[in-house]
Formats: structure tokens, C-alpha cells, sequence
């Protein structure tokens, strides 16, 4: 029970660096965002992880038993690999035109699209659906290896909430410019880390 515990809260939290990277950014620049847009973008987070989950838990009515805990293990490993390597495949595509979520992951300051220095909700939409595609993988994994898949779902929206706000708050106060570089490598370390604990 506690092994399942620990492992849905370092789903939570792995699935949600990206928010504290973008938080902080946010803060240093004094863009603001409302208590209700973070809520919003939570709420994407956590109906993300619950929608991969169910997909997870009916894929593996069809498996052999014996299988799950590798596919499930080896989609975050593959995750946590693809968000390491996102440096190397950014510096090769500078020069192409790229998806407006890969934009904003790479700078959270192109979702305040306006430049008002505050995230609207429409922008707190867009930003939640780049920020929710952490938390595909680790909702899929919960599914897959039968980890309550709804608890998955809230801890990733509350974690959602408060690492957005706290983070926000810090970039703000402190100027942790370089917390923030290093949450998307923290991110693909931790979910390397989940996928092979559940292959092994």
C-alpha cells in the first residue's frame, strides 16, 4: 500500500516540474496569474492524468499480466528520455516552425499572448494543455500497473496548484532563474526513475 502511495506522489510531483520551471519564469517577470487560472490549469492536469489512466486500465484487460508492469514502466521511461533529450531536439529545430505547446513549454512566456503581464483564463487553457502532457505518461502508468487511477488524477491537480503558486511566488521573491532551468531535467530523472522501479 505504501509502495503504491510513494509512487502516485512521485507521479504527481515528476508530472508537474514543468509547473514550478514555469512558475518561476512567470515570477521573475511579475506576470501574474489568478488563484482561479491556476485552478483551471489544475483541473486540465488532473482530468489529463484520470483520461490516461481509464485508457490505461482497459488496455491491460487485453495483456497478459505478466506484461503490464514493462509497458507501464517502459511508456515513463520513454517520457522521462523524451524530456531529457528535448535540449538536443530544440537546438536542431530553432529554425523550424513549431506547435504553440512546444513553444510555450520551451518559453512559458509566449502563452501570455497578449503581453498584459497576467494569464488570462483562455491563455491559462493552452498553458494547462502543454503543461498536462507530463501527466499523460503517469496517469497511463497508474492505469496500466492498477494504482487508484483517481487519486493519481487529484494529487497531479493538487500538486498542480501548489507548485504553479509556490513557485510563482519564489520567481518572484527570489529570482530563482536557475530552479526554474533545472525543473524540466529534474522532471525526466524522476520519471526515469518511476518507469524503472515498475520494470524491475
Amino acid at each position: 500500500m505504501w509502495s503504491s502511495i510513494a509512487i502516485v506522489c512521485a507521479i504527481a510531483v515528476a508530472s508537474n516540474l514543468d509547473n514550478a520551471g514555469v512558475g518561476i519564469a512567470y515570477g521573475v517577470r511579475r506576470v501574474t496569474i489568478s488563484s482561479l487560472a491556476n485552478a483551471l490549469i489544475a483541473l486540465i492536469s488532473g482530468v489529463a492524468t484520470y483520461v490516461a489512466g481509464v485508457a490505461g486500465s482497459l488496455l491491460v484487460r487485453y495483456m497478459p499480466s505478466g506484461v503490464t508492469a514493462y509497458l507501464g514502466g517502459g511508456v515513463v521511461v520513454l517520457v522521462g528520455v523524451w524530456i531529457l533529450t528535448e535540449p538536443l531536439r530544440t537546438m536542431r529545430r530553432q529554425a523550424r516552425n513549431n506547435t504553440i505547446l512546444t513553444r510555450i513549454l520551451r518559453d512559458p512566456m509566449v502563452a501570455d499572448f497578449d503581453q498584459s503581464k497576467h494569464i488570462s483564463l483562455g491563455e491559462a487553457a493552452i498553458l494547462g494543455v502543454a503543461l498536462a502532457l507530463n501527466a499523460l505518461a503517469g496517469g497511463f502508468d497508474a492505469g496500466v500497473v492498477h494504482i487508484p487511477v483517481w487519486l493519481t488524477a487529484l494529487l497531479v491537480a493538487v500538486f498542480s496548484y501548489i507548485l504553479l503558486g509556490v513557485s510563482a511566488y519564489l520567481g518572484r521573491r527570489f529570482a530563482a532563474e536557475r530552479l526554474g532551468s533545472k525543473a524540466t531535467v529534474i522532471a525526466g530523472i524522476l520519471l526515469l526513475l518511476i518507469g524503472i522501479h515498475q520494470i524491475l
